[in-house]
């Protein structure tokens, strides 16, 4: 029997109530035991990575399907989306977006993004949508505090600053692909300078408009330089025809004219060949040859005259030899 001054265990007790305590702990421990391996594994999508930090440092990252961690906390998993093209909007926002950064849901802020000033001090109201997947998720999740408003902001500045650098009528008209490419290629080198964890797949327009307040004097100005390449077009069009027409009928009048004076020369150098030929001939005998000229000019000329009589002088009784048609009488 134990001494009345004899100290007490704090878990002395009842036999009991020490079989009760024992059990509890076993029963905590066992609980422990199941949480704990109900929360050391997890299981990463097909189309994400799992970032694993312990106490709060980079450890690991996982890759889709079911991985092991250490449980209580010890161990925290960010998932990220790294084969899935994701996509920022400003100036407008779709709906059903999974990408709770995609718009900005105030509208006053979304009015705030879109109206730019271009190069020339006017104003344009641009809308436009940046494209990008996740390519290294711990430059992603650790280099920067919030990495898609950190995208967000400098999309905004850099589209700003391609804007900025072009008038007006480029941004509205003939400049959207060339902004869109400066803007891309400007983006992606900030990027990887910068180490985002990010790779910008395309920058493109969308809605590209002078504000409300200006737009119908815009219209009409469009309107009129329409008109104007119009005009060009037609005036271009019709010298395009009538030009190498014009050619072409003086290149045959020339050819004609060169014909001709082909045509004349020969025939001047063979009058004049004939000429000395016959030149030749009178030098000769110019009895003969005159005789002959003259029998040869009137071959050609007798033909030509209609009704001609040819008389021998030496003739006797001329008069009656001849036939001459009479009238025939009129019948009363």
């Amino acid at each position: 029997m134990p001494s009345p001054n004899t100290p007490q265990s704090p878990f002395s007790g009842p036999p009991n109530l020490q079989v009760n305590t024992t059990q509890i702990l076993l029963g905590l421990a066992a609980l422990l035991v199941i949480i704990g391996a109900l929360s050391s594994f997890f299981q990463v999508p097909a189309e994400a990575v799992g970032v694993v930090q312990r106490f709060g440092k980079y450890h690991d990252t996982a890759q889709p399907g079911l991985n092991f961690k250490l449980p209580f906390g010890i161990d925290r998993v960010t998932v990220l989306e790294t084969r899935r093209q994701l996509k920022l909007e400003f100036g407008y926002g779709t709906g059903g977006a999974t990408n709770e950064m995609q718009f900005n849901p105030d509208r006053q802020d979304q009015m705030l993004e879109k109206n730019m000033v271009t190069g020339d001090l006017n104003a344009a109201v641009v809308e436009w949508v940046v494209q990008f997947t996740i390519s290294d998720a711990r430059d992603y999740l650790f280099n920067f505090l919030a990495p898609q408003q950190t995208l967000r902001d400098m999309s905004e500045s850099v589209m700003r600053e391609v804007v900025g650098d072009r008038t007006v009528d480029e941004v509205l008209t003939i400049g959207r692909q060339d902004i869109e490419t400066r803007a891309f290629e400007r983006l992606a080198e900030l990027t990887r300078t910068l180490k985002m964890g990010v790779q910008i797949d395309q920058v493109q327009l969308g809605n590209v408009n002078p504000p409300v307040e200006v737009k119908n004097s815009f219209d009409e100005v469009n309107r009129a330089q329409q008109e104007k390449e119009t005009a060009i077009n037609q005036a271009s069009s019709e010298y395009n025809r009538v030009i190498p027409e014009a050619r072409g009928k003086a290149e045959q009048s020339i050819s004609q004219a060169e014909g001709y004076a082909t045509k004349r020369v020969n025939e001047a150098e063979g009058d004049a060949a004939r000429f000395t030929a016959v030149l030749a001939e009178y030098q000769k005998a110019p009895e003969v040859t005159r005789r002959r000229i003259y029998l040869e000019t009137l071959g050609e000329v007798l033909p030509a005259i209609p009704g001609k009589v040819i008389v021998d002088e030496t003739l006797p009784q001329f008069l009656p030899l001849m036939h001459l048609q009479q009238p025939e009488p009129v019948s009363p």
